[in-house]
């Protein structure tokens, strides 16, 4: 029998992986209070699919393959990145769902949360493809480097002086494989964990699904899955309450509303960070253009209740 859905709006979070810890247990300690947060917006009636990022635990589980592979007496293989990514989906997926089903327990709600290793088809025409930037993995020689991109085929690039590195293609997320499957357990009251890491990079080759290493954004795949899923709000969850431009001067001013056209001005004028809240504001405008209706929200983890219910954070909406 189905579980009940909630009352209130359909929404799809991103959390990034940074926020989940470096290590397991680290991870562990840290995913309770992450539910709590959580489980304040399914207690308010929110249906929520939560993605969340990878980077460090990916990162985590290949260094670890490609260390024990060097070792011939190990008797490891080299892991190929597709599946590193698929373990970091299941173990944090893992983790949360776990974690959310205590603080839902405790709450008395009777909804339950499940984890979907997911995929994400990109495109092999995708410009990312042609020059690998996005460093993974632990620092190697440059002897080291290359005897593994002639043994593996691995793309290797030496990484600001501080040693060699492989490099991986940061595509565009064309179509989420199991969104179907998500949108079913959404409807029939799941808290769902989905598109973990931006989901595992595959091709679609004659109707098969062929895992290719390359990194996806988290947010892009986010936005992409709330405006297909036609979600009531976006929200991604970061380090700060607002979004603020002039960050860090004297005029700082933290903004509780954006239009589209407002973002864009600001986008213009260099306000957002290329590696940090940049990317976050593009996803929301990506979602917003998609699906007109919806709503974006940029706002901690902490305020990310208050947020729902429009007492803090930026909103970021077509007009």
């Amino acid at each position: 029998m189905p579980y009940a859905k909630g009352s209130g709006p359909s929404i799809v979070i991103a959390l990034g992986g940074n926020a989940l810890g470096n290590t397991p247990q680290e991870q562990l300690d840290l995913v309770r209070q992450t539910a709590v947060n959580i489980v304040d917006m399914i207690a308010e009636g929110a249906n929520a699919i939560i993605t969340h990022g990878n980077g460090p635990q990916v990162g985590m589980i290949n260094s670890a393959f490609d260390a024990a592979s060097k070792d011939a007496a190990n008797k490891v293989p080299f892991m190929p990145f597709p599946e590193c990514g698929a373990m970091s989906q299941g173990y944090i997926g893992y983790h949360l769902t776990q974690a959310i089903q205590g603080e839902m327990r405790e709450r008395g709600l009777e909804r339950n949360a499940v984890n979907v290793v997911t995929q994400t088809v990109v495109d092999k025409a995708d410009p990312a493809f042609q020059n690998p930037t996005k460093p993974i993995g632990s620092f190697m020689t440059e002897d080291e480097a290359k005897a593994m991109a002639e043994a593996t085929g691995a793309d290797v690039r030496e990484d600001a002086g501080r040693g060699w590195r492989r490099v991986v293609a940061s595509p565009i997320p064309k179509r989420i494989v199991e969104f179907d499957s998500v949108q079913d357990l959404v409807e029939n009251g799941y808290v769902v964990v989905s598109t973990g890491g931006g989901g595992i990079p595959v091709f679609e080759e004659d109707g098969r699904y062929v895992g290719v290493p390359a990194v996806i954004d988290k947010d892009r795949s986010a936005s992409m899955l709330a405006a297909g899923f036609g979600a009531d709000m976006l929200v991604i969850l970061t380090a700060v309450e607002k979004v603020c431009i002039n960050y860090g001067k004297e005029d700082q001013q933290e903004l509780s509303h954006m239009s589209v056209a407002d973002a864009e001005r600001y986008i213009a004028e260099g306000q957002f960070a290329p590696g940090s809240m940049l990317p976050k504001v593009e996803a929301c405008l990506d979602y917003v253009r998609a699906y007109p209706q919806g709503k974006a929200l940029i706002t901690s983890l902490e305020c990310a209740a208050a947020g729902l219910r429009g007492e803090t954070g930026t909103i970021i909406s077509l007009d």
